[in-house]
C-alpha cells in the first residue's frame, strides 16, 4: 500500500478545528507575553498607546517565543496546547509518525512566515485535499485527528 492510499484513509483535521487550535495557541502566546512584560505593562497605568509601544518593542522576542513554543510542542508532543485541546496532531507526511526536531523547526519558521504575510500561508489549507498550509507543505507534515494515531 503506498503513502497516498494511507493518507486517503486518514481522518485529516478539518480547517475549522485547526482554526480553533490556532486561536487557543494565540491566546496562550499572548498570555505568556503579558506575563513576561507585566512590569512594563503595569507601569503604563492603562495607557493603550504605551502598551502597544511595549509590545512593538518586544516584537523579535515574541517571534522567538512563538518559534520556541511551536517547535518544542510539535516536536515533543506532536501538538501545541491548542492542538492537544482540539484533539489533533502533526505527523510526518511520508511516515505518518512523529515529526523530528528539524521538521518541527522548519514548520515553525514556515508558520511565522505564514502569519507575517497576512496569514496567506494558512489559506492554502482551503485549496488542497490534504488541508496542508504553507508551513505543512515546506515541512512535509499533515495535521490529523488524534483518534487516527496508533
Amino acid at each position: 500500500m503506498n503513502n497516498q492510499t494511507n493518507i486517503d484513509n486518514l481522518q485529516l483535521a478539518s480547517n475549522q478545528v485547526r482554526m480553533k487550535a490556532f486561536i487557543i495557541d494565540d491566546f496562550a502566546i499572548t498570555f505568556i507575553s503579558i506575563l513576561i512584560l507585566w512590569d512594563k505593562i503595569v507601569a503604563t497605568n492603562g495607557d493603550l498607546e504605551s502598551m502597544l509601544v511595549i509590545f512593538n518593542s518586544a516584537f523579535v522576542q515574541i517571534l522567538f517565543l512563538k518559534f520556541i513554543y511551536q517547535t518544542f510542542f510539535v516536536w515533543y508532543y506532536g501538538a501545541t496546547l491548542g492542538k492537544i485541546l482540539t484533539k489533533i496532531r502533526v505527523v510526518d507526511y511520508n511516515t505518518l509518525n512523529r515529526v523530528s526536531l528539524l521538521t518541527s523547526a522548519t514548520r515553525s519558521v514556515g508558520r511565522l512566515f505564514s502569519e507575517m504575510f497576512f496569514y496567506a500561508g494558512f489559506l492554502l489549507a482551503f485549496y488542497n485535499k490534504s488541508h496542508q498550509t504553507f508551513h505543512d507543505k515546506i515541512a512535509k507534515t499533515l495535521v490529523i485527528n488524534i483518534s487516527e494515531i496508533n
